[in-house]
C-alpha cells in the first residue's frame, strides 16, 4: 500500500485542482509535479556545485584540455 501524506494547499491552488483535475487523477498529478520539482532542485544543486568547482580550479584553454586528456589516457593506459 502506498503511504498517505497530508498537506495543506493554498485555497486558490485547491480550487483550481478541483476544477481542472478529475478526483481519481489528483494523486498522479501531484506526484508528477513533485518529481519535476525534485529534478529542478537537483539540477540547481548540481549547477551550484559545478560553479564552486570552477571557481576553485579555474578555466583551461583548449591546448590545456587536450594535454590533460592525453596525460590521463597515458596514466590509465
Amino acid at each position: 500500500a502506498m503511504p498517505k501524506v497530508n498537506f495543506i494547499l493554498d485555497p486558490d491552488v485547491q480550487e483550481e485542482m478541483v476544477r481542472l483535475i478529475p478526483p481519481r487523477k489528483r494523486s498522479r498529478v501531484v506526484n508528477e509535479a513533485l518529481r519535476k520539482e525534485f529534478l529542478r532542485r537537483r539540477r540547481e544543486l548540481a549547477t551550484q556545485r559545478l560553479k564552486e568547482i570552477r571557481q576553485k580550479t579555474g578555466t583551461l584553454r583548449g591546448r590545456e584540455i587536450v594535454e590533460s586528456i592525453r596525460k590521463d589516457r597515458a596514466r590509465r593506459g
